[in-house]
């Protein structure tokens, strides 16, 4: 009766791969690489354009329609359009559903920077669950707790802004010849 050995063979030993000296590598980092110059361009410019009407439109009607947050999601949006971040559902549910726990939160605990830092993070937690994450949309939680805007003017401007920031990108992609597709889905 033949029995099977216990120990199994040994690898030969390979040597461990060369280490970059650690001043090279706190240098050149793990960033992914520089964009092309026309890239670069093309994602100031569409970025630029679309915030630029937000501040024509808020000029027009008389109400601030550029805040950060939408500032933030058009960087997303027109920087980084393949991700999860900068889709049409995360950006626009993000921004609604940052909206609705800002004034949940306001109409409960009232303004004050610690019911807005609560709320941020209940924001987060419910992007998360509805599959819509987009970080922008807790920095609207965070504006609506402290500055109160009144939700019957400010909800739709959020939207509507954020409406336009999706439907330019959508363009911009269509117009630029290797650019990515944009969105990579709707909802």
């Amino acid at each position: 009766m033949l029995s099977a050995d216990p120990m199994p063979p040994t690898e030969t030993a390979r040597p461990a791969p060369a280490r970059t000296p650690l001043r090279y590598r706190i240098v050149k980092g793990d960033a992914p690489a520089r964009p092309a110059l026309t890239g670069a361009l093309y994602s100031f410019t569409a970025a630029t354009t679309g915030l630029l009407v937000l501040a024509a439109i808020g000029a027009v009607i008389h109400e601030p329609v550029l805040i950060p947050p939408l500032a933030a999601s058009a960087a997303l949006v027109h920087s980084a359009p393949t991700l999860p971040l900068a889709q049409p559902r995360s950006v626009l549910a993000g921004h609604l559903i940052g909206a609705a726990v800002g004034y949940t939160a306001l109409a409960v605990a009232g303004s004050s920077p610690w019911v807005a830092a609560v709320a941020a993070g209940v924001t987060l937690a419910l992007l998360m669950v509805a599959r819509a994450p987009h970080s922008p949309a807790c920095a609207t939680t965070v504006v609506i707790v402290l500055q109160t805007p009144a939700p019957e003017r400010f909800v739709p401007l959020l939207t509507g802004a954020a409406t336009l920031l999706v439907l330019a990108e959508y363009a911009a992609s269509r117009l630029r010849p290797r650019a990515p597709s944009y969105p990579a889905y709707w909802w």
